[in-house]
């Protein structure tokens, strides 16, 4: 079985409160802790790397991100996705040869740029490019933005997703959706539906989203921001040590 097969198989029949849990690492060495703590196959964060690469988020170069993935990839040997904001302006071919290039099994693929919700029927007509260049050979994890962009609708989160999956997606990710809109959502969208946990113990607890409809969950870089706290607290013990 080659690592797409296994990554998409990672998606289907699992059992409720069993959600693939998928860490966003953002360089080789938090790949492999990651890998080593024992998951199954891990989703880059865009955020994540822009951060750990010293830009804003959303402003990272295409060449910047892809490398990063790379390193990633290189670095384990599980299945790597990888998110890859709005396709940096590439042309659905090409877009697909850098990914297949760094390793990848899959991306996330938004429906905004710059704040701003995309068309939904010609953002599904460029998602059906995506699936026809990429065939099987990429996991095609579909962001909806209404909530994190729009007015939070979820009949429209339901409707773009509906587009989505008819032009090929293999998932579909209702970011920033609240828990409580989660039956709602997982009662109208066919297939794999992608949750993004909080870290903070505010949210469900990985179980409970997983017992009210999500298929996987990502974390956004929120591990990173994790690790950044353990660090700080490190070097608040160093200039005790002055």
């Amino acid at each position: 079985m080659s690592k797409v097969e296994a990554f998409r198989a990672l998606h289907h029949g699992r059992l409720p409160g069993d959600p693939l849990v998928l860490p966003g690492p953002w360089d080789a060495v938090s790949a492999r802790v990651f890998t080593e703590a024992g998951f199954p196959a891990l989703a880059t964060p865009s955020a994540g790397i822009a951060a750990s690469l010293g830009h804003e988020d959303g402003s990272t170069p295409a060449d910047e991100m892809f490398a990063a993935v790379t390193r990633v990839v290189r670095a384990v040997d599980v299945p790597v996705s990888a998110d890859v904001e709005d396709g940096y302006g590439l042309a659905p071919k090409e877009l697909v040869e850098r990914l297949l290039e760094t390793g990848a099994v899959g991306c996330n693929l938004e429906d905004s740029h710059a704040g701003e919700l995309k068309d939904p029927r010609r953002h599904a007509d460029w998602l059906a490019e995506v699936r026809a260049a990429a065939g099987d050979r990429l996991f095609v994890n579909a962001r909806v933005d209404t909530f994190a962009h729009g007015d939070g609708d979820p009949e429209q989160a339901i409707e773009r997703a509906a587009l989505y999956v008819a032009a090929g997606a293999d998932c579909v990710y209702p970011i920033g959706a609240p828990a409580d809109v989660l039956p709602l959502l997982r009662s109208g969208i066919q297939g794999p539906v992608n949750m993004l946990a909080r870290l903070d113990g505010k949210g469900p607890s990985l179980t409970e989203l997983g017992e009210l409809g999500a298929t996987r969950i990502t974390f956004g870089p929120g591990l990173l921001r994790w690790a950044a706290l353990a660090l700080r607290g490190m070097t608040d013990e160093l200039r005790k040590q002055r």
